[in-house]
């Protein structure tokens, strides 16, 4: 999904892309408020679920992670080294499961951290924090216990995705089992409203209502789908007035909810942007490119990791544009290189690392 229409100049600006708010979330109201307070130890242990692993590893660096204080990153599921003398940020999903090891790890006369900041990616129920609280030696020893309302994958500036890979045969595989479909719906509807919990966003949620040929004609869930995320969306949305402080209390935005009827023949033809036709004719592994470049000395040749991300500007410049006007783009950025390096000079004709294009966009 989008989030603006903001072209490549926004970023020279002070304008915040949608990715850099999700990173100021996690490591700024999660990471750095822990540094707060009643901690005292220097280090801490992050402590995640594979959900939000995904999701700090798509806005954040470890390195951004280790400035905040954290020295190790642990799997919550995995069995865990006790350190007594260290404080843990836990960053998990308000499930039952999590809770019963997060009540683990932090019970008994020995526990696995001296104190637990804990965070939940979204609204965790009455009844699982009655679980908590009822556990009188764990409750001294949590530092923080707050919901992050953050349970969406920031994939660049402009979009997310709510990472449910098999939505398409939940919602249209089983006609008459229609459970699974609406699970898919509440964990769809959630995660969406809680990209405007992070925005700050209090939209008016429009949608396609369904539409019966005539009165003979019956309504399938499959026609109400856009009904019920919408329905959901604004559920969850109504509920942050509440509960997330300077929350908007009136629609500051729209949200339009549509399905696939609106445009049928988009999925069926090619995308001839720069960034589409990266991923389709290099070998990727997400936004890893890994190349050869010539060895030193004549020696075998050397592969070199390239990553297409937003620290790249080449890349955010042309990442959306038409591949025709993307390659005019880098021949006239060549062209002005070796005009003015000369030891792109000597090698002119012959081919010449894109990492050296890099290295001359970062230094002018």
């Amino acid at each position: 999904m989008s989030m603006s229409d903001s072209d490549s100049s926004s970023y020279a600006s002070d304008y915040k892309n949608f990715k850099q708010i999700s990173r100021e979330r996690l490591l700024h109201e999660m990471l750095r408020s822990a540094k707060t307070g009643d901690s005292k130890s220097t280090w801490k242990v992050l402590i995640m679920d594979k959900l939000t692993v995904k999701i700090m590893s798509h806005s954040c660096k470890m390195a951004d992670i280790t400035d905040e204080g954290v020295s190790l990153v642990e799997d919550i599921y995995k069995r865990r080294q006790p350190l007594p003398t260290m404080d843990a940020i836990y960053f998990i999903q308000p499930t039952r499961e999590n809770i019963i090891m997060f009540l683990s790890d932090m019970s008994g006369r020995t526990p696995l951290y001296r104190k637990a900041f804990v965070f939940f990616s979204s609204s965790i129920s009455r009844e699982l924090v009655m679980e908590i609280k009822k556990d009188a030696l764990v409750l001294p020893r949590i530092g923080a216990l707050r919901e992050m309302n953050l349970e969406y994958f920031a994939i660049d500036s402009q979009g997310f995705v709510t990472n449910n890979e098999r939505a398409l045969e939940e919602l249209f595989g089983d006609e008459e089992n229609h459970h699974k479909a609406v699970a898919c719906l509440n964990v769809m509807a959630m995660r969406i409203a809680t990209v405007f919990a992070s925005l700050r966003e209090f939209p008016t949620v429009r949608f396609r209502a369904a539409k019966t040929i005539d009165a003979t004609t019956m309504t399938t869930f499959r026609d109400l789908i856009p009904t019920k995320l919408a329905a959901g969306v604004w559920d969850c949305i109504t509920k942050y007035k509440k509960t997330i402080p300077n929350f908007p209390q009136t629609e500051t935005c729209e949200l339009l909810i549509i399905d696939r009827t609106i445009d049928q023949i988009a999925p069926v033809i090619h995308e001839w942007t720069y960034d589409a036709m990266c991923h389709d004719l290099l070998n990727m592994d997400g936004n890893k490119y890994v190349h050869e470049v010539p060895g030193k000395d004549g020696g075998l040749p050397e592969k070199k990791e390239v990553l297409l991300e937003d620290h790249d500007p080449i890349w955010l410049e042309l990442r959306h544009a038409h591949i025709a006007d993307a390659s005019e783009r880098l021949h006239e950025k060549m062209t002005n290189f070796i005009s003015k390096n000369k030891a792109a000079q000597i090698q002119h004709g012959s081919r010449i690392c894109l990492g050296a294009i890099h290295k001359w966009s970062w230094s002018t």
